[in-house]
């Protein structure tokens, strides 16, 4: 009876081992998810149509990336609460974007989930700026001046499925508003940008995000004075 044993031990184990396996989900800090996220983003941004002129090159951002795990982890497919309010979900962007996928955890990719966003493009019309069916996801992956991303993603067992978060700063998504201007890939970049796979690339901001500058009402009056 002992070695039937142990081979029901060691196949028990190995059940155990492949569910264990299969539920795990890339960190924020796992390279390859890193550089997944980002290169699909800059790979479709890259490639809309008509092309873009302003279309700036994406980093990751580990604040941003922080605040799309915190969310993740709640397992609510619904956009993060803080979205609304200045400031209150990065410090350095006054509104942060945000894009939510839900989807099977087996075999989840980043890569299909941005994908999935990108391809919403065959609802979008660029010349009337409208959708005919959900395009926003789309729209927030194109816009030009989204700059940072910081994605995460989590095993929600009572949704039965992953959730992807990713936010973007700053944010996109303006009524009205083109998400980039049409024109030859770069041809619109600053002078301080330079042109990378069609994209407008700062290398200042490459791992980096604006300071936000903070003024009080006294060395607001020692600058008006010193001009004054």
């Amino acid at each position: 009876m002992a070695p039937k044993k142990k081979c029901s031990c060691l196949w028990i184990l190995g059940l155990c081992l492949v569910a264990s396996k299969s539920s795990k989900v890339p960190g924020i800090t796992d390279h390859k998810f890193i550089d997944e996220c980002v290169t699909t983003h800059n790979e479709w941004r890259s490639k809309v149509s008509p092309s873009a002129g302003d279309m700036k090159y994406m980093s990751w951002d580990k604040s941003l990336a922080k605040t799309a795990e915190a969310w993740a982890k709640k397992c609510q497919f619904m956009h993060d609460s803080c979205l609304d309010t200045p400031y209150a979900c990065d410090k350095n962007f006054q509104y942060v974007g945000q894009n939510i996928w839900l989807g099977g955890i087996n075999g989840f990719t980043s890569r299909v989930a941005i994908t999935s966003w990108y391809n919403e493009v065959e609802y979008y019309n660029f010349d009337n700026i409208s959708c005919s069916k959900v395009c926003g996801h789309y729209t927030q992956v194109v816009w030009a001046n989204s700059y940072k991303v910081g994605c995460a993603v989590a095993d929600c067992p009572k949704l039965g499925a992953a959730l992807f978060v990713c936010n973007y700063g700053p944010a996109g998504n303006y009524v009205n508003t083109r998400p980039y201007r049409k024109g030859e890939p770069c041809s619109l970049c600053s002078k301080e940008e330079k042109c990378v796979k069609k994209l407008c690339q700062n290398p200042l901001l490459i791992g980096k995000a604006p300071q936000r500058m903070a003024f009080n009402s006294f060395c607001l009056a020692i600058i008006l004075v010193r001009i004054f």
